[in-house]
């Protein structure tokens, strides 16, 4: 009893939840694609490698989600941070804070899965199969339907994660508000729906710190056989996710007002 007293009495700041949060789920999620794509791995030519992604990035969002749901709320996403930010469930230090923490987590999990996968890293040659490994590439290079990918992608995460409990999102005010508020094991299946439906595209980042910060490390890291990290295509998963979370909150804010 006396250390279960100990253990509940300490809490894990918001920030360091985000950041081991974000990077658990880059880890995991940036893992099976390098699982996938690398030579000599045990699932390289894989023909259910598709349904290996979508279904190891959904459980990915739900370890996160476990991890940091009871501190920050498990946000894990800037596009989620900015909606509840026009939300006013967040203040505008602690969306810096969240961001930053998210960022960082994602560059540290992706980082972390680099070394991991470093011997099969060294062997293979494909340049394009390396940056998938680490950020994401449309499968055709259109602006706006690739940018539409992305904004619809958020969107649906963002919406349902308004509309899924409702009545979480505003019953108890010392539940950290955000997808951990949701619950985890809903989340994962929706993020994993997503990649199924709509990711084909794009890659499905919906994310920008998931996309950003691996994109950043790949660009960093001394890693062999690599091309260049796709920077004229860079701004697209990061300012189309926020784009599709603000229309999200703008439309559940119409159907309230309106309907």
């Amino acid at each position: 009893m006396h250390l279960r007293k100990l253990n509940t009495a300490k809490r894990m700041s918001a920030f360091w939840a985000e950041f081991m949060g974000t990077f658990l789920l880059l880890f995991v999620g940036n893992g099976v694609v390098a699982n996938v794509v690398l030579k000599q791995t045990k699932a390289a030519g894989d023909p259910g490698s598709w349904i290996m992604i979508t279904t190891a990035w959904g459980l990915a969002v739900y370890i996160g989600v476990v991890v940091a749901g009871p501190y920050s709320g498990a946000h894990l996403n800037p596009a989620v941070s900015l909606a509840l930010w026009l939300n006013t469930d967040l203040t505008t230090g602690q969306l810096g804070t969240y961001v930053l923490a998210q960022l960082l987590g994602a560059a540290a999990g992706t980082t972390l899965n680099y070394f991991f996968y470093k011997p099969h890293y060294d062997i293979t040659e494909n340049g394009a199969a390396i940056r998938g490994s680490f950020c994401t590439s449309p499968s055709f290079d259109k602006t706006w339907n690739n940018f539409l990918s992305e904004a619809m992608g958020a969107f649906v995460l963002v919406f349902v994660v308004f509309y899924i409990s409702p009545a979480s999102l505003e019953a108890d005010p010392s539940i950290p508000i955000g997808l951990g508020s949701v619950g985890a094991l809903p989340v994962g299946l929706l993020v994993w729906v997503i990649g199924l439906g709509l990711g084909g595209t794009t890659g499905y980042a919906i994310n920008p710190a998931r996309d950003l910060g691996p994109r950043i490390m790949h660009q960093l890291l001394p890693i062999k056989h690599k091309i260049d990290s796709g920077w004229s295509y860079a701004w697209i998963p990061v300012c189309a996710p926020l784009a599709g979370a603000a229309l999200a909150w703008w439309i559940k804010e119409l159907l309230l007002t309106t309907v």
